[in-house]
């Protein structure tokens, strides 16, 4: 059996809140998809989106810091000059 074959199951969900629903609603309707391949899609995401160990996060972080570099760094004077200057 391939992909395309995959056996599918039927899952229902209670006590849902409404303006869960009502979101999920809009927003299926915006991606043009029906609830149900809207909420299939988030639980697919979800689900891939692994987390990290520590140790995983250490070395992304070590590795966006090298990144970065020469950057200045991110302060609250740095971000008010920032919105008083205009940004390019």
């Amino acid at each position: 059996m391939d992909a395309l074959e995959a056996v599918m199951a039927t899952l229902t969900l209670k006590n849902v809140p409404e303006n869960l629903v009502e979101q999920l609603k809009e927003e299926a309707k915006q991606n043009r998809r029906s609830l149900n391949q809207e909420a299939v899609s988030r639980l697919e995401l979800s689900v891939l989106l692994r987390k990290r160990s520590a140790e995983e996060t250490i070395v992304a972080l070590r590795r966006l810091h090298r990144q970065l570099g020469s950057r200045p760094i991110l302060t609250d004077a740095l971000i008010d000059r920032a919105k008083r200057e205009g940004r390019p």
